[in-house]
């Protein structure tokens, strides 16, 4: 590996610091922006469909570049740079159905966080009124979930702190579930974090075994689809009420899938890529 074109850089808590003051950095360079137009235009952005979105992008792309300046071309001499390959179609016959049975899963377990009460209550209701705000403009939440969060997301969650992880020397399986609860934390309410979090082992499981970006970033863009359209047109998220199904089944269709094509994913055909 010593030739690769891919740099062997670590991740350390110094990068955790780098990441975070180059996502507050890029955040703080809109906000600006946005005072400055408000000042010039009397019109706040804020109020704007498109801004969340350019806000998102532009914390991830600054929290990426500040890790590539700072962290990657500093201890190895080269850029940061990632295996976008795609696979063999019959690897994608197996990592799509898994990644549905743990979709089914993670709802399941979702179900079961209480909505109501004295502090789940008003923590959902505050939830519901962003995610409706979120949803006013398919467009800009299609491009902004389905295009712009998969790309962005998964370069720092697998593509730098899993790998980064992997290149100190963690068992990669630690280094999944380290990456994966990092994932699920930064979502922000207890609704997405344990879907994200189990999610985001499968994400980091089929990136370890494929070695190529490519193949998560196609896998979190299928969910938040799903996502996507479940809330545009049934006002959740939940398949369960699409399907008009119980949860107890969905449970047990996601158990199936997921362990039937983990077995053949992980198992009998051992899917496995080198980087170059």
């Amino acid at each position: 590996m010593e030739n690769s074109k891919y740099p062997q850089f670590t991740f350390t808590w110094i990068g955790g610091l780098v990441l975070l003051a180059g996502l507050v950095a890029g955040t703080m360079v809109v906000s600006f922006f946005n005072v400055f137009w408000m000042f010039a235009f009397k019109e706040n952005l804020q109020y704007k469909d498109w801004f969340f979105m350019l806000t998102n992008a532009a914390g991830f792309l600054t929290a990426i570049a500040f890790f590539d300046f700072f962290i990657v071309r500093r201890t190895t001499g080269k850029k940061l740079n990632f295996n976008f390959s795609p696979t063999n179609f019959y690897t994608y016959l197996l990592i799509f159905p898994m990644m549905i049975g743990m979709m089914f899963i993670s709802e399941f377990i979702t179900s079961q966080i209480p909505t109501t009460g004295p502090f789940f209550g008003k923590y959902y209701e505050f939830f519901s009124r962003l995610m409706d705000q979120l949803t006013l403009n398919p467009v800009v939440m299609i491009i902004t979930a389905v295009i712009c969060a998969p790309i962005f997301e998964e370069i720092i969650f697998r593509g730098i702190i899993q790998k980064g992880l992997m290149n100190k020397g963690v068992k990669p399986w630690k280094a999944i579930v380290f990456a994966s609860i990092i994932f699920g934390l930064v979502h922000g309410n207890p609704w997405q974090l344990v879907g994200a979090v189990l999610l985001g082992c499968v994400l980091g499981l089929v990136y370890y075994k494929t070695k190529s970006l490519l193949l998560p970033m196609l896998l979190h863009g299928f969910n938040n689809l799903c996502s996507t359209i479940l809330i545009i047109y049934t006002k959740n998220e939940s398949f369960s009420d699409a399907f008009k199904i119980s949860e107890w089944m969905i449970l047990t269709i996601g158990i199936v899938l997921f362990s039937l094509f983990y077995y053949l994913f992980t198992r009998k055909y051992k899917v496995h890529y080198s980087e170059i």
